[in-house]
């Protein structure tokens, strides 16, 4: 075989890999929505049906009208927006912090510290949802929104703080000491030297933090136990029963769920594709 003809197979293999995964990745996204335009009878048959015919909006209306256990959808959907947020905002600032202070000063056992960041990253949260309930509770965080915001921040300060040095110390530091040559402040050299300079991976963390808060389900239920403060997860349980399971519902919750998800990354995911490659330029 050619030289050529192998770079040709070479691509063509890679390019059926790629479709492969994408087609993987996809397809419980596509049958999630499918399924929540379905009829009951299309949705409980063996027969394959790719695409609802006709269309259905009885589960979609079903959600948007009753409602879960008695609240409107829009106060879960509220709910998780407002933990997840707060949790992005919150842990950006934090992560940025201590990535720079992680990456541009020496001091006693910073190694420890990175890796004490790696261990935490390995523990189960579930191995820690009793301690941190119990901390909750003693703090008059449980069963408040504040206190969902402070235990995801915790979760995922780790990562951010490990993800996010790379960004940092990818920055030259020379461009800092200039600034300071040039009578500029720490706080100054800080804000218009490196921020603007680490911003998209800050970009890139968050929306990790942001769609592992959105997602969390675990330690949402056993903080919060008042069903007006339910995040839209746990809202989801809602549909299934002891006897039966509501999955048209299920779908078009889901799919509802997803939107919000899909439009943030929409409108971030140039400056989270710079940031990664400017992330992996240095380590």
């Amino acid at each position: 075989m050619s030289p050529v003809a192998r770079k040709k197979l070479g691509k063509f293999a890679l390019n059926g890999a790629g479709i492969a995964v994408f087609l993987f990745a996809v397809f419980p996204v596509y049958w999630m929505v499918s399924t929540a335009f379905k009829p009951n009878d299309q949705i409980f048959t063996t027969d394959f049906i790719p695409f609802p015919s006709p269309p259905s909006l009885d589960h979609v209306e079903r959600v948007f009208t009753k409602g879960v256990a008695g609240h409107p959808i829009w106060q879960f959907l509220i709910n998780s927006a407002i933990v997840a947020l707060s949790t992005v905002l919150i842990g950006a600032v934090f992560a940025l912090l201590a990535a720079t202070a992680v990456s541009r000063f020496r001091f006693r056992f910073r190694t420890s510290f990175l890796i004490l960041l790696l261990i935490v990253q390995m523990v189960p949260a579930e191995a820690l949802l009793i301690p941190l309930f119990v901390m909750a509770r003693r703090l008059g965080l449980a069963d408040q929104l504040l206190g969902l915001v402070v235990l995801n921040v915790g979760l995922t300060l780790p990562f951010s703080i490990w993800m996010l040095r790379t960004f940092v110390a990818a920055v030259p530091k020379e461009l800092e000491e200039a600034a300071w040559i040039d009578g500029a402040s720490r706080f100054s050299t800080f804000w218009r030297v490196l921020f603007p300079l680490v911003a998209p991976g800050l970009v890139a963390t968050s929306i990790f933090a942001f769609i592992t808060t959105w997602n969390e389900f675990v330690i949402a239920l056993t903080l919060i136990g008042d069903q007006g403060k339910y995040t839209m997860p746990i809202a989801l349980k809602f549909f299934v029963g002891q006897r039966s399971t509501d999955w048209g519902a299920i779908m078009a919750a889901s799919t509802l769920m997803t939107i919000p998800v899909l439009i943030f990354f929409l409108l971030v995911q140039r400056r989270m594709v710079s940031g990664l490659v400017a992330g992996a330029v240095k380590g």
